[in-house]
């Protein structure tokens, strides 16, 4: 797949401009923290940043499959850079928390979701019959980054300064969405709404399916961090928590790799079904965990799944969403991963506090479940117009 022309500078722009995903919410936490000494609130900054990218990324997908990538991605990007100097500014003159959040949001409204992006482009570069593999590579490409850049954020923080991880998210997002703008290749060609059928990714019964059931994904996977997080402390070996989130990531990576290698002759929707079985199933051992070396391998075997159910729903969405709504659709399966996510991880806290990780595994079990019953009460709706 890669030997297709422009394939290798688009993987690696991508790696780029996606780094800061995994960076910039833990910059913000240590930059906040750091200066005005307060956690909680740097989680309030932090958060605000967060839901104003998961609120404008739709919007600007949906814009971005009517006028173009590139002018939302030069514009996006100058948008978000002035957002950050504005944040850092306010910390360096020590302003109230309020002008703190809106300076956060101000720089989340213009982060465009970099993977949603990429995703389209690749239908632009490879065949048909590749997508499943292109898809593939990112999730893998996803892991890694979720792997090297907490890493990253904070050694800057705290052996350069407190700054220096949210300066490096800007030059990251500033460079890969120049570089990407500039990548004529791979550029979708923008669609004027059609005068009939859906006009919006959204319109499309399948697809609301799929947004639902990433945000069930999301909820599992938030709730999944938490028990890991909640059983290590109960060892009495907090450091392991981040162990067993990188043993999930690799558990994921591989499997990724796997599964994009196969010719599957399952149709997608299936595979969505089945990968999501498997991804609720991966959670039931973590309530029994007896100790740290069975939750490690534990921890290996939760990530297995996540990468493929989320390679099968890509797929889906391409063949789902209408023609010139690419972005927009893969803009919305982030947000509400993301939605998940945070859901999963405000209510794995409250249950891990009241009865400790084996409760917050069995309630990551159950956002699992509902994605599991969505893939298969929505079968024909996600069936649509099968990818080749």
């Amino acid at each position: 797949m890669l030997r297709a022309p422009g394939a290798v500078p688009l993987a690696f722009w991508g790696v780029v401009g996606r780094f800061p995903i995994a960076m910039r919410s833990l910059g913000c936490l240590l930059l906040v923290s750091a200066v005005t000494g307060s956690l909680a609130g740097a989680g309030v900054v932090a958060a605000a940043m967060l839901v104003a990218q998961g609120v404008a990324s739709p919007v600007l997908g949906r814009l971005a499959d009517r006028v173009g990538q590139r002018p939302v991605l030069l514009a996006a990007s100058l948008a978000h850079v002035v957002g950050m100097a504005l944040l850092l500014g306010a910390v360096a003159l020590d302003a109230p928390l309020w002008l703190l959040v809106l300076a956060a949001a101000v720089a989340g409204l213009a982060a465009v979701s970099f993977s949603s992006f990429l995703r389209a482009r690749w239908v632009a570069v490879v065949e048909r019959d590749a997508l499943r593999t292109a898809y593939a590579l990112e999730s893998v490409l996803d892991e890694t980054i979720f792997l090297l850049g907490p890493l990253l954020a904070t050694a800057l923080a705290t052996a350069v300064h407190p700054a220096a991880g949210l300066v490096a998210c800007a030059a990251l997002t500033a460079t890969g969405s120049v570089a990407l703008a500039l990548h004529h290749r791979s550029e979708p060609t923008p669609e004027p709404p059609a005068a009939r059928g859906p006009r919006r990714a959204l319109g499309v019964p399948g697809v609301r399916v799929l947004v639902i059931a990433y945000a069930g994904m999301g909820f599992l996977l938030g709730a999944v961090d938490v028990t890991m997080i909640a059983f290590a402390r109960a060892q009495s070996a907090p450091a392991l928590a981040g162990v067993f989130l990188s043993l999930t990531a690799v558990g994921s990576l591989v499997a990724g790799l796997a599964y994009g290698a196969v010719a599957w002759k399952s149709s997608q929707a299936r595979l969505l079904a089945i990968t999501t079985g498997v991804l609720t199933l991966g959670a039931v051992p973590l309530a029994f965990a007896p100790s740290s070396p069975v939750m490690a391998a534990f921890a290996v075997l939760a990530g297995v799944a996540i990468a493929p159910a989320l390679i099968a729903g890509s797929t889906l969405l391409e063949s789902l969403a209408p023609k010139g709504s690419l972005a927009e659709g893969f803009s919305w399966l982030t947000s509400a991963g993301a939605l998940g996510i945070a859901l999963g991880t405000a209510v794995g806290g409250r249950l891990a506090e009241a009865g400790g990780s084996p409760v917050t595994a069995w309630a990551a079990v159950g956002g699992g479940a509902v994605a599991l019953a969505l893939g298969v009460a929505g079968q024909s709706a996600l069936r649509g117009r099968e990818p080749a």
